[in-house]
């Protein structure tokens, strides 16, 4: 388990941004646009958001682009999101080589096409010696299926009765399939929604959330450094006091 020192608490580090990449659909509504054309622009968003991230000296960031609960949206939506996939992890994969980014998708990848499952497999082997920023994409992912699925992991150790808790929780933080990466730091939602959507659960138990009005297609760098601005003004505590209040 990790154990957060006093440095932690008081510290304004900020090495792991999670984003919850919300309006689209919108976005193209006002403009009285197909959705499709919103999720387009939503892919740009992305790439810019991965820019700016870099510039700024994020080491990890996660973006949840498909929930395991978006199939249920209607079929055409549904094709022209895997046909976006499809077409990012063609094109951009050399991005993430020129670019010294490192990627992880997160989620049950199984339920692709096999075509899409084995992109992102060529996507996460030739970039994994890259050290520069490290982005994980949430595809197919449900915070409760991951926590489901580390639970039966740790279920299955024979001697894990014997264990005390801090030794289960690593051995379930080893588990979930963010194994590696540190807990968020700052958790961000566009487009005004205020929840977290089965994102994340187990690992954003001490984040700090941050909910803004701008639609996902119109986030920017600038956006961005205002929610970094916002996350370094605020009191990290953990469940502890301010010095002055001990």
């Amino acid at each position: 388990m990790i154990k957060k020192t006093d440095a932690d608490i008081t510290s304004r580090t900020l090495n792991h941004i999670a984003i919850i990449m919300d309006g689209n659909g919108r976005w193209a509504t006002r403009r009285g646009l197909p959705r499709s054309i919103g999720h387009r622009q939503g892919a740009k968003a992305l790439k810019r958001t991965v820019s700016a991230a870099g510039e700024l000296g994020v080491k990890y960031l996660t973006l949840f682009g498909f929930s395991s609960e978006n199939w249920s949206r209607p079929e055409g939506e549904v094709k022209e999101l895997m046909r976006l996939l499809r077409y990012y992890l063609h094109s951009e994969t050399a991005e993430l080589l020129k670019n010294n980014i490192r990627l992880r998708v997160i989620g049950d990848v199984s339920a692709f096409d096999n075509d899409i499952i084995e992109l992102i497999k060529n996507a996460e082997e030739l970039s994994k010696e890259n050290n520069g920023i490290f982005l994980s994409i949430a595809l197919n992912y449900g915070g409760r299926h991951d926590i489901l699925q580390a639970v039966r992991k740790v279920a299955s150790t024979n001697n894990v009765a014997s264990m005390d808790d801090d030794e289960v929780e690593d051995m379930f933080t080893c588990s979930l399939l963010t194994a590696g990466m540190p807990d968020p730091d700052l958790l961000i939602r566009t487009s005004g929604e205020q929840r977290i959507s089965n994102f994340l659960l187990w690992q954003c138990a001490y984040s700090e959330f941050m909910f803004t009005e701008t639609l996902w297609p119109d986030f920017d760098k600038a956006d961005l450094e205002t929610a970094i601005s916002e996350y370094r003004g605020r009191d990290r505590r953990f469940g502890g006091l301010k010095a002055s209040e001990g």
